[in-house]
């Protein structure tokens, strides 16, 4: 069974930047989809960001463009999201995932969760 432990949250101000990690056990890492989904309080899970099994295909939500980079190692079984520019609505938890499917970038193909790591913005 994976698992999944991310790490690097914390509080930033408007226009800091952070990076998350996600450590991956229990599974064949580089067979899986991995993304990046984020909770707000009073709000359902969204999607944030995912890549495919090599890293080569990726695809973000459209409020985190130019702001938000997916990265895997496959080599550290890990995949990181860096956040950079973050907005007050960056404020959440971030949580990791892994899709079964290699290819699957859509929120549906992921089925194994972490902990979670909160992020927050301050204005």
């Amino acid at each position: 069974q994976v698992q999944l432990v991310e790490s690097g949250g914390g509080l930033v101000q408007t226009g800091g930047s952070l990076r998350l990690s996600c450590a991956v056990s229990g599974g064949s890492f580089s067979s899986y989809a991995m993304g990046w989904l984020r909770q707000a309080p009073g709000k359902e899970r969204e999607f944030v960001a995912a890549t495919n099994w090599a890293g080569l295909m990726k695809k973000y939500h459209d409020s985190v463009k130019g702001r938000f980079t997916i990265s895997r190692d496959n080599a550290k079984n890990s995949v990181y999201l860096q956040m950079i520019n973050l907005k007050p609505e960056d404020t959440a938890i971030y949580y990791c995932a892994a899709g079964s499917h290699p290819y699957g970038l859509e929120a549906a193909n992921f089925d194994s969760w972490g902990q979670g790591t909160q992020v927050t913005v301050s204005s």
